[in-house]
């Protein structure tokens, strides 16, 4: 059986590596996690903000709410307290199909 290789993810992310994967200052993150208890990033010695992959995907989810959705902070809170499972498997298929969008729009731009 031949080897896969698999792509090996950090446990722990900065927050200047969140702030460029979402395009957003990293104040908004800072921001977001005083307004939304599902944003805990675990602390360094040094106070330092360290994020899990879990992280990253709820601030995706919230970042998808307010700034995609239009919704205000309030309304994120209450849609993610109410239905945070149904949310999130609408962002991930979301998420999903604007990346195969991607990958066609790549592939057509590359046909004569």
């Amino acid at each position: 059986m031949p080897y896969k290789e698999k792509k090996v993810e950090k446990l722990f992310y900065s927050i200047g590596e969140v702030s460029e994967m979402l395009g957003v200052n990293p104040s908004l993150i800072r921001f977001w996690e005083k307004h939304f208890p599902i944003i805990k990033p675990q602390k360094n010695k040094k106070g330092n903000r360290l994020f899990t992959v879990k992280d990253i995907e709820n601030l995706k989810l919230i970042y998808h709410l307010v700034k995609e959705k239009g919704m205000t902070l309030e309304g994120a809170q209450k849609r993610l307290k109410d239905n945070k499972e149904g949310e999130d498997r609408s962002f991930e298929v979301v998420d999903r199909l604007t990346k195969i969008k991607e990958m066609l729009l790549e592939v057509s731009s590359r046909l004569p």
